[in-house]
């Protein structure tokens, strides 16, 4: 049976060709559950049996393959895992297009790598990062619909209570409604005040002599 802690670890794939780097990974960063890579095919072969929580990716790899070149391929395989580059023959521009667009890495770090800021990273990137990611915008988008569903309710209850009161006023007249004036009251524009018009002859609450068709082309 596996030790509890053994389960907590965080999982973390660390692609790197040179021994002498793994080694260091190997003795710094002990809390973590490691898998080595040599290479972004190797990376890939290995995921169908461990499925990591953080990639940390070298760009320079075994048998001349580029860590940056596998990044859709990561993506696709395992879209909701952070990827940390960790590299020393990056330009900067390579850096910049290596966080960008939906296939990007999350972390872009230089070698010689510092050891603390590298778990700090791996840490955040946990956290904060991938499958927590996607939950945090999905709950973000939840709130922005429900936000835009009470506004639509709440537009929608005081259009029907202006209509209500409207009505009401105009059952009891003989006279063309004021536009102006009924805009100015209920503080809409115009045009708001004629739609509201125009909604009840439809509905058959108000007679279509109150607002007749040739008002509707002046108002256009």
């Amino acid at each position: 049976m596996q030790h509890p802690l053994i389960m907590d670890k965080i999982r973390v794939m660390i692609i790197e060709d040179e021994d002498l780097q793994y080694e260091i990974y190997e003795e710094c960063l002990g809390q973590f559950e490691l898998k080595r890579a040599r290479s972004g095919t190797e990376a890939i072969k290995y995921a169908s049996n461990f499925v990591p929580e953080v990639i940390v990716l070298d760009h320079v790899l075994e048998n001349e393959e580029l860590g940056l070149d596998f990044l859709p391929d990561f993506k696709q395989l395992m879209p909701h895992v952070p990827i940390v580059v960790v590299s020393g023959a990056l330009e900067v521009q390579q850096q910049i297009e290596a966080l960008q667009g939906p296939r990007r890495a999350h972390y872009c770090l230089p070698k010689p790598v510092d050891i603390h800021v590298l778990k700090k990273t791996i840490q955040t990137a946990v956290s904060e990062c991938g499958e927590k990611e996607v939950i945090k915008q999905f709950e973000s988008l939840e709130r922005s619909k429900r936000s835009d569903i009470e506004t639509l309710l709440s537009r929608s209850t005081d259009r029907l209570s202006r209509q209500h009161q409207i009505r009401l006023r105009l059952e009891d007249s003989k006279q063309r409604p004021n536009i102006s004036a009924l805009a100015r009251e209920y503080r809409v524009a115009r045009r708001t005040i004629i739609r509201d018009l125009q909604e009840m002859i439809r509905r058959g609450e108000l007679d279509p002599s109150v607002y007749p068709k040739w008002d509707t082309e002046i108002e256009g």
